[in-house]
């Protein structure tokens, strides 16, 4: 059978009636699991085909890794979406993603491959008075040749045309060296041409440029995830946490991973049972397991049994279902033999 695509579309606006000042990706959350599947234009447009993904750079919430904790060497990957896509949508949602803000949601469940592609307005609500800022202040002061130069980069990265948009980035930094969002997309660049090295060195410019900038920091911690240098992704996490305790629940669970590998287990708690609580959305169950491994290992069975349920409540069919399910049984057996 010839695959039957679906088409959405809409516009994210926020709750005062403004586009974001920057562009926001556009998440597809399955099984409480976040993919990204397009970035809005400057008017806070979106339009994409499910699961082609063109042009997106995956999110730190999406970096997948062996975890070491008893379970399966894989944190499951959105991948591509074939047959009938909408078959594939029940129990799905949209959302836009912007620290800072929270989004409305779409329900997906019953998009149908022939139907109307738009989805309406998607409302970004302001919350939390943070420190860190997801636009940097040095935007603003940026000389016109270099927000053309930064527009026409971004352009080129929604399009998959990484070599123009390196090419653009790379003005925009060269005309104004202080630009920290082009740095910061100059990185996302580098890094899908797997050149995290220079990608490392342009998430440092934008901190350099600007401290409180907050994007290259999540960007950074995903690098230093994907080569496991564990006291990388705490300290990167435990600067993202300082600016932004709201609304970055992956570097919670980063930040927990990274301690519970350095065996700081008590911190590790502390960082997963944080991320719970911001977490208000459940965009990472696999806090939830964590946390249930780290209360089996002080043998706390019944709230390591607690936390297990919670992920399977969530995410029932998520990537780590079995292998929880299995951790449960361990610890129920545990449990009655006290």
């Amino acid at each position: 059978m010839p695959q039957r695509p679906v088409f959405l579309s809409g516009k994210v606006m926020l709750d005062d009636g403004t586009p974001p000042p920057e562009s926001v990706s556009i998440q597809r959350i399955c099984a409480a699991n976040p993919h990204t599947e397009a970035y809005t234009d400057s008017k806070g447009n979106f339009s994409f085909e499910v699961g082609q993904r063109l042009g997106v750079m995956p999110d730190a919430s999406e970096e997948t890794f062996g975890r070491g904790m008893g379970g399966s060497n894989s944190m499951g990957s959105p991948g591509s979406l074939t047959g009938d896509v909408s078959r594939l949508l029940m129990g799905c949602t949209l959302r836009a993603s912007l620290a800072g803000s929270r989004s409305d949601s779409v329900d997906l469940t019953n998009r149908k491959s022939l139907d109307n592609p738009e989805v309406g307005t998607i409302i970004l609500h302001r919350i939390g008075n943070v420190e860190g800022l997801t636009v940097s202040a040095t935007s603003s002061l940026a000389p016109k040749d270099a927000k053309k130069a930064f527009e026409n980069g971004t352009n080129d990265m929604k399009k998959g045309k990484w070599d123009e948009a390196e090419k653009e980035l790379g003005k925009a930094t060269d005309i104004y060296p202080k630009y920290a969002a082009a740095w910061s997309e100059l990185g996302r660049v580098q890094e899908h041409q797997k050149n995290d090295e220079a990608a490392k060195n342009s998430y440092a410019k934008a901190i350099a440029a600007d401290a409180k900038y907050v994007n290259p920091y999540n960007h950074l911690s995903g690098i230093a995830v994907r080569e496991r240098n564990w006291r990388n992704v705490k300290d990167t996490t435990d600067r993202l946490l300082s600016l932004d305790p709201v609304n970055f629940p992956e570097a919670y669970f980063y930040n927990a991973l990274a301690n519970y590998e350095m065996k700081n287990f008590e911190a590790a708690e502390k960082s997963a049972r944080a991320g719970l609580k911001a977490d208000t959305d459940h965009a990472m169950p696999r806090m939830n397991q964590l946390l249930g491994v780290l209360l089996a290992s002080k043998q706390d069975y019944a709230g390591a049994a607690e936390s297990l349920k919670n992920y399977l409540q969530v995410a029932p069919n998520g990537p780590e279902a079995e292998t929880v399910k299995k951790q449960l049984a361990i610890v129920e057996q545990k449990i009655q033999q006290q």
